[in-house]
């Protein structure tokens, strides 16, 4: 029972028969409109250190589903949503799910035992480790709810004594933990490897066998494709067109084969949509969110002139204004897009529940298989991206180090999401170096040699399961026999140039064709209905070239292959009078790729941009080939051609498949901007040391054109429009100001004064709890004060669970602060629990800066510390907090400014 203020201020010590309660809880196993986070179940004790197990602070694992927090761990804990609320209440749970009460306890549930069954649980183990001190830092704190940032430093704290316990052990027990201990991340990369390579080669072998059922069958085996079927033949019987199977002829076959090819896009583009919008999940009014997809067509967060320190909610009653209005929710789809974006902010520190789970790993998978047969203008090479994260995540369960420790489960995260690029463009080398130069927000030396190793392992393996039968990991790896001539790399710059402007101009349409579209009334409200109207544009208009007819991956290996090499693309004249014809067609090819790339960015499917880019450039490098080729075809006897064969035909001069593999890769740079990556990843789909000077030249072109033309990517565009607490940890603001310019001034609902007493109303907490909350600060923290001198700090999730734990939360006097006798009094065993001392939960020692330190210093800790929040201090009494999201607002505001 809670102890009375007359026990904590008397000091007396209550017997633990007294004290016996059950305190833990278990997650709400029905589906929730919004994935809630469980809080995890930790021993109240008090701020003395005492002899304990280490093992008692493991908690056990749950089997865990996309309503779970899955960037995170639960045990046994009850599933509460801490999202603000208008109305004063808790926020009621949707999609039918059952409220727990909040003493409820099912530690020993259906869901535990069989999560151990199936191999989740790893359980509390003997782990044999003998007893030590254990700090404060230890405690298991309440895990990172939704839409809140990862506390770097307390996982970092964590981590450290984990460590220091499991070497303290010196005989051989001890030592063969602590080498299982450095083994389990080898371990777990490996196992990442091998699953994402497993899932490429499931996608690869599906995707290909449905993708051609959209032109006819093999009447040997429906499931082989066209290039299956005939094995390279030109006139090809075992290969029938649905016209010919309807017995038509003529003119009748032909428009019976156009009707099923419509349909047939139609129906795998719909039937995608429709698995994509099973992860379908709604985010409360409350949270300060616009969107969580591929979606440009929303607005952005009004921002005023200026940041206004002081302008922030209502300080009075109407603040909780019970009769206020709720705003519509947000809805987002968690399968949809290619989720870089996302998992770019998941790996800065954002917690996004269920957008890295079981179920949005599955859906995906099969989404993207129907997605790509369709044969829309998409890639899959974004959302393996997310697929592999998404492995990553369910993986990082396997081991509690990483389970439990979110800042641990990040390297592994980075090394999942370059395995997806290791495997998307059988390129290893250039998985590692997304991962660093996009993705990753903490890259360490040691997560950079894990990931490469789980990029090889993933490579090596899918290489050995061989999805195409050639013994390629992808189909658009190529190789060039002949070197590139001097004067060539004045048109590599040239094609860097329009390349670069093309891909930002991509970005400027696709924005302006969501803000126009899809804002029309019915297409926002029902996403299939723009899904089946851009199936059926693309249906209409590809059937008739043949360019926009084959998968977006066959088309860039038509397009970049040498001549030497290729002889069914169409693409390979015999003479120079034969360029024109190829011209034209692919002057048409390239003005549909950019049309139908533009309208299908941003649908409700899995979608990736990095290819379908890739393809526009293809096309334009391979007009700008053709047409130098044209060129020396004409005037023969020009002196820049003087060092080329006479007699080595159109190719002796000039290659175009190099020129179309430039503006690829210098047009993806300009939607992506990626750099190096780019550079590399394009020697590795080529093999060729000699061609790796026009890569890097026409992607350093490409760069600096498309910054000057758009200064975002489409996924800094993204973020910035999500209104995602990033700080990017490239960017290098030019501050003007100090820190005492964006501290809010001190409000009495923003802190805790303990001046007269150490007791506080459990329904003053409440209330500023709700403040916070109404002011998005999920993650924020109250100050604790004692004559205006700041003595603590409790975050906003801790001080929520202790709450939620009181029994009589209107009667309740919460022990703030502890006396100087109790620090000095003799330890005692922590078997008896007291929820209404919130000591444990209380930061003694935030990091707290003068109000004149300068600018830079605050950004510098935000992005290399990682903090939620900073105290300020004026002459050592507190002046003020700023929130990372108040401080990534202001950033934003001064970009908008032009003053970065």
């Amino acid at each position: 029972m809670p102890r009375s203020a007359h026990s904590h201020l008397g000091f007396q010590m209550v017997d633990e028969e007294d004290e016996d309660e059950d305190t833990t809880f278990s997650p709400i196993a029905a589906g929730l409109a919004t994935p809630t986070s469980p809080a995890a179940t930790r021993r109240l004790h008090s701020a003395r250190t005492s002899d304990l197990d280490l093992r008692s602070r493991l908690p056990s694992r749950l089997q865990l589903d996309e309503h779970s927090n899955l960037l995170a761990f639960s045990d046994g804990a009850r599933n509460y949503t801490s999202a603000p609320n208008t109305a004063g209440h808790r926020i009621p749970s949707r999609a039918g799910s059952v409220l727990i009460p909040r003493h409820h306890s099912r530690s020993n549930s259906l869901g535990v035992r069989l999560a151990s069954a199936l191999g989740f649980d790893t359980g509390r183990g003997e782990s044999g480790l003998a007893e030590s001190k254990v700090s404060l830092f230890t405690d298991e704190r309440v895990w990172y709810d939704q839409f809140t940032s990862t506390d770097w430093v307390h996982d970092s704290i964590a981590d450290a004594f984990r460590l220091r316990d499991l070497r303290s052990r010196k005989d051989f027990r001890g030592r063969l933990y602590a080498w299982f201990d450095g083994a389990q991340g080898w371990i777990l990369v490996a196992i990442i490897g091998c699953i994402t390579a497993c899932i490429a080669y499931f996608v690869t072998v599906m995707e290909s066998s449905i993708f051609d059922l959209k032109e006819g069958y093999c009447t040997g085996h429906w499931r082989l494709d066209k290039a299956g079927c005939c094995y390279g033949e030109e006139d090809c019987s075992a290969w029938r067109t649905w016209g010919e199977r309807m017995n038509f002829s003529g003119t009748e076959q032909k428009c019976a084969n156009f009707l099923v090819y419509v349909i047939s896009v139609i129906v795998f583009a719909v039937a995608a949509c429709l698995l994509t919008l099973l992860t379908k999940t709604e985010i409360p009014s409350n949270y300060s969110l616009t969107t969580l997809d591929e979606n440009l067509a929303v607005d952005p967060k009004p921002r005023g002139d200026k940041y206004d320190p002081g302008q922030e909610e209502d300080t009075g009653d109407n603040a909780l204004d019970e009769n206020a209005p709720a705003a519509p929710s947000t809805v987002y789809y968690p399968a949809a897009g290619s989720g870089v974006a996302e998992v770019k902010v998941i790996l800065s520190g954002f917690v996004i529940h269920g957008y890295l789970g079981v179920k949005t790993l599955i859906v995906k998978t099969l989404a993207v298989i129907l997605s790509l047969a369709s044969g829309m203008s998409l890639g899959k090479e974004g959302p393996y991206v997310h697929i592999a994260t998404c492995v990553g995540n369910i993986a990082c369960r396997l081991f509690s180090k990483y389970n439990h420790n979110d800042g641990k489960r990040r390297e592994v995260l980075s090394a999942s999401a370059a395995s997806g690029v290791g495997v998307a463009f059988g390129a290893p080398i250039g998985g590692v170096l997304f991962s660093l130069e996009e993705v990753s927000y903490y890259f360490p030396p040691k997560t950079l040699f894990r990931t490469f190793f789980c990029c090889i392992v993933a490579s090596l393996f899918l290489k050995f399961l061989n999805p195409y039968g050639t013994g390629k990991i992808v189909i658009f790896e190529v190789r060039y026999i002949t070197d590139w001539k001097f004067f060539e790399i004045f048109i590599f710059i040239l094609l860097g140039m329009l390349s670069g402007a093309l891909g930002a101009l991509f970005i400027k349409a696709s924005a302006v064709w969501a803000r126009t579209f899809r804002r029309i009334p019915a297409i926002k409200r029902y996403p299939a209905l723009e899904v089946a109207l851009v199936a059926l544009v693309t249906g209409l208009i590809s059937f008739w070239n043949r360019y926009t007819r084959v998968a977006v991956t066959e088309l860039l290996l038509e397009l970049a292959s040498p001549c030497k090499f290729d002889t069914t693309s169409g693409l390979c004249p015999t003479s120079g009078e034969q360029i024109p014809g190829i011209l034209r067609a692919l002057g048409i090819a390239f003005v549909i790729k950019c049309f139908l790339t533009t309208i299908t960015f941003g649908i409700k499917v899995p979608a990736g941009i990095y290819v379908p880019s890739m393809v526009v450039g293809g096309l334009l490098g391979r007009i700008v080939g053709h047409l130098v080729q044209y060129l020396a075809f004409s005037y023969p006897d020009a002196s820049v051609w003087g060092g080329c064969a006479a007699d080595g035909g159109l190719e002796s001069c000039v290659t175009p498949g190099v020129y179309a593999l430039v503006a690829a890769g210098a047009t993806m740079c300009g939607v992506t901007r990626l750099s190096v990556t780019l550079a590399v990843i394009l020697f590795e789909l080529t093999g060729s040391l000699d061609h790796v000077l026009p890569f890097s030249l026409a992607v350093l072109v490409a760069k600096w054109t498309a910054d000057a033309v758009e200064p975002l990517s489409i996924y800094d565009l993204l973020t910035d429009l999500n209104s995602y607490p990033l700080l990017d940890n490239k960017l290098r603001p030019v501050f003007t100001t100090d820190l005492g310019d964006i501290t809010s001034p001190v409000r009495s609902h923003r802190v805790i004064d303990i001046s007269n007493s150490p007791l506080i109303p459990a329904p003053n907490l409440r209330r500023k709890l709700e403040h916070l909350h109404r002011a998005g600060e999920l993650d924020g923290g109250l100050p604790i004060l004692r004559h205006s001198v700041l003595v603590g700090l409790i975050p906003a999730p801790d001080l929520e669970f202790a709450l939620d734990k009181l029994e009589d939360e209107e009667g309740s006097l919460c022990l703030m602060a502890q006396p100087a006798s109790w620090r000095d009094a003799e330890e005692i065993e922590d078997h008896d629990t007291d929820p209404t001392d919130f000591t444990p939960y209380i930061d003694p020692s935030p990091v707290a800066l003068d109000i004149h330190s300068p600018m830079d210093l605050v950004f510098q800790c935000f992005v290399k510390l990682g903090l939620r929040y900073i105290c300020v201090l004026r002459d050592g009494q507190y002046a003020g907090l700023v929130h990372k999201k108040s401080f990534v607002k202001y950033i934003k505001e001064l970009e908008q400014h032009g003053e970065t």
